[in-house]
């Protein structure tokens, strides 16, 4: 099928901006993701992405996750610029604030593609605040929309569509991203550029220190002869009761550490957070003690563990009573 020039643009340019954010034409989705990351959070949303019949292509510097991800419909993309051509919308899922500033702004990177007028920029990463501006003007700059869109999860939410998303930017930029970040689970518009990363602090302050204390649970449960794998049953209906307790806390009692997050990723996320606190002389007692936690785990070589692992710190001993 093909479209016929009006008004001075081109097919591909009427194509992009009526079909723009997940619309469909004849039950087909007609939108293009160009996804930049392709590990365990990028597969998730790529394979939610291809189900929901968007065109992705893919991009990632390691070639067998670029082969991994065609089994599922991904496209493999040449190179950023190419990746550009094509994308309506462009998402990035990185593991550090410096893959996100290099992939922006380096010198084969989004912007020096020169291809972003018109287009919106989404990323999923949890990236530190500076550097989620810093990339935010870049692209601006050159005619594109930003918006910062950590998620809370997992993989598995990511594949399923049941993601916790908090996302910033300007009116315009959310408008173009929500109908697919509605797709991927509940999204919720936080406010400007960078409220999104600062809403993900907020969660990692909830969500990783109580690693640390579901694994203080389960040592206690174990000591008084308690059948641990009981706990999230018994306590679901209380106060007691959290995300965590229900996913987490079962791999600690079976031991199942294979990564469905690093534990290494765990205390990245922790740095930022406790990095991003200092400018406003934030006391952070208890996350403070739960990234010493990780920093212990991460140097013992169980970097590459499931953030579960960090139960392993602590010995388990007999029955007191």
């Amino acid at each position: 099928m093909c479209l016929a020039r009006s008004g001075g643009r081109s097919g591909r340019q009427v194509f992009a901006s009526r079909w723009q954010g997940g619309r469909t034409w004849g039950g087909r989705n007609m939108t293009t993701i160009g996804f930049i990351g392709l590990g365990l959070m990028g597969s998730g949303f790529t394979k939610r992405l291809r189900e929901l019949d968007y065109r992705v292509i893919g991009h990632d510097r390691e070639a067998e996750k670029v082969s991994a991800a065609a089994a599922w419909g991904v496209e493999p993309a040449g190179s950023l610029a190419a990746l550009c051509a094509e994308a309506d919308i462009i998402a990035l899922c990185l593991t550090t604030s410096d893959a996100v500033a290099s992939v922006v702004t380096g010198a084969d990177g989004l912007v020096a593609s020169r291809k972003l007028s018109g287009r919106t920029v989404v990323d999923f990463s949890t990236t530190e605040m500076a550097v989620t501006h810093q990339v935010a003007a870049a692209i601006e700059a050159v005619g594109g929309r930003f918006v910062d869109a950590p998620v809370s999860g997992g993989p598995g939410a990511a594949e399923t569509g049941t993601l916790a998303i908090m996302f910033g930017g300007s009116e315009q930029a959310a408008e173009a991203a929500r109908p697919m970040l509605e797709q991927l689970g509940r999204a919720t518009h936080m406010g400007a550029i960078g409220t999104g990363q600062a809403t993900k602090l907020v969660n990692q302050v909830l969500c990783l220190t109580n690693y640390c204390v579901a694994a203080e649970a389960l040592r206690l449960a174990q000591a008084y002869g308690v059948d641990a794998a009981k706990i999230p049953h018994a306590l679901e209906p209380g106060l007691g009761n959290s995300a965590v307790l229900q996913a987490i806390y079962p791999r600690m009692v079976e031991e199942d550490f294979a990564p469905r997050g690093y534990a290494r990723q765990i205390l990245k996320d922790f740095e930022m957070l406790h990095s991003a606190t200092k400018a406003q002389h934030l006391a952070l007692p208890m996350s403070a003690q739960a990234m010493t936690m990780f920093r212990m785990l991460v140097a013992q070589g169980d970097g590459e563990l499931d953030g579960a692992a960090v139960v392993k710190l602590l010995p388990e001993v007999g029955r007191k009573a």
